[in-house]
């Protein structure tokens, strides 16, 4: 696994979809045909300067998306342009959007290393649980040695928790959230004992909002595709 930090693709975006029904839907009684339109929808994505990060299938985690693709990328141009791709593609004609943010990696304001665990090199993890997140009002008027504080307190609380990475970006002014979270781990529950631990943290106070939150399994495009009903 590469340990060093690579500030070539600070942008990321989380796009999920559903998978349409009536004469849109997927053909399901044709397996090559699925595979075509995975591979044909994975150039797409990956024809400019995008990376796919991660494909996951959400079947079962939530009835409005089946479908979750991360990019990542170094504007959001790039990442834009990669939708904007996909959406052309057969496979993009049967998916309608759900739930689509992007952020970009800032540094942070008390712990420099802190940096998303994707642009580390490390790879991509087996689940991932993605999610947008507001402060309160007040947290920005707060002492930024108590702010420290309790994001310190934070840090420590999942100290026990270092197979499950966090990926961490700024949303301010680029949709309805501040910052979006990306956690992954190669066991689903380290992640739900993680989020359980994280409730006792006095920054949960000023948490006002955290909605939606998406879960979904890693799984090569062309497995996604074929989970589609």
């Amino acid at each position: 696994m590469s340990t060093q930090t690579d500030f070539t693709n600070l942008y990321a975006i989380y796009a999920s979809f559903k998978a349409a029904r009536g004469h849109r839907r997927v053909p399901n009684d044709a397996p090559e045909v699925r595979a075509e339109l995975a591979a044909e929808a994975e150039a797409a994505l990956t024809g400019g300067d995008a990376i796919l990060r991660a494909s996951y299938s959400t079947v079962g985690f939530r009835a409005e998306a089946d479908v979750l693709l991360w990019l990542i990328g170094p504007s959001a141009d790039a990442l834009q342009d990669a939708l904007v791709a996909f959406n052309r593609t057969r496979l993009g004609q049967a998916l309608d959007p759900w739930w689509t943010s992007i952020g970009v990696h800032r540094e942070a304001e008390f712990n420099k290393a802190h940096v998303p665990a994707y642009l580390e090199g490390t790879p991509a993890k087996k689940y991932i649980s993605v999610y947008p997140f507001v402060r309160s009002l007040e947290w920005y008027l707060l002492d930024p040695a108590e702010r420290s504080q309790m994001l310190r307190e934070h840090g420590m609380m999942a100290a026990g928790y270092k197979d499950v990475r966090a990926n961490t970006i700024s949303a301010f002014s680029l949709n309805d959230y501040e910052w979006l979270l990306a956690f992954e781990a190669d066991e689903l529950t380290r992640i739900v004992d993680l989020m359980r631990d994280l409730r006792g943290a006095k920054a949960r106070a000023h948490m006002r909002e955290e909605l939606p939150f998406l879960a979904g399994i890693r799984k090569p495009l062309a497995d996604v595709v074929a989970d589609l009903p």
